[in-house]
């Protein structure tokens, strides 16, 4: 049998756990009623009665609390409720991706387009952009041009959108670099 070792391992939500009716460990808990009353202090014991009485479960919302804080609900729906909450919260943390563009010393008219028009694109997404200029054998002579190349790169992205420079357009290892996010 074939072990499967490049599965794509999908986050799970983090839903937190709770603790219902006979799991809960300790042996007094403050009871919180269905419609949010307070019942008091109970024995676990009478707790889980009174929650099976009125047919919903007792469930352990304040573990660290002293004694325990225990609401009367139904566990089902409070589950739903936490994973939906769970869900909204990934969905509104969206994750910047910082994406490259390479130019050149010499590069074309029609190129540069392209990578403008690759760059607003990921600027429209809210992601960051990195460019960067390699330069090759005697390429290295002349940083000048290559240094307005990423300028004028730059002109034309700050014509469409206002940027944000995080990193100022430095020369290392033998190539220029800078990254811009949307302002």
């Amino acid at each position: 049998m074939r072990i499967h070792r490049h599965r794509i391992r999908r986050p799970t939500l983090d839903v937190p756990q709770y603790r219902v009716n006979q799991k809960i460990k300790s042996p007094e808990v403050r009871v919180i009623g269905a419609q949010g009353e307070a019942l008091g202090v109970l024995p676990i014991e009478e707790a889980i009665k009174l929650a099976e009485a009125k047919e919903m479960d007792l469930v352990e919302v304040s573990p660290k609390a002293e004694p325990p804080v225990c609401k009367i609900l139904d566990y089902g729906q409070f589950k739903y409720q936490k994973e939906k909450e769970a869900k909204k919260r990934k969905a509104q943390s969206a994750e910047v991706d910082i994406k490259g563009i390479r130019l050149s010393v010499r590069i074309g008219v029609g190129d540069l387009q392209v990578r403008l028009n690759q760059a607003l694109k990921f600027l429209e997404q809210g992601d960051k952009i990195r460019v960067e200029l390699p330069l090759r054998g005697r390429e290295k002579a002349h940083r000048d041009v290559a240094q307005q190349v990423m300028e004028g790169f730059l002109e034309q992205v700050k014509a469409v959108y206002p940027v944000r420079i995080e990193q100022e357009i430095k020369y290392l290892a033998g190539r220029f670099t800078m990254i811009v996010a949307r302002a």
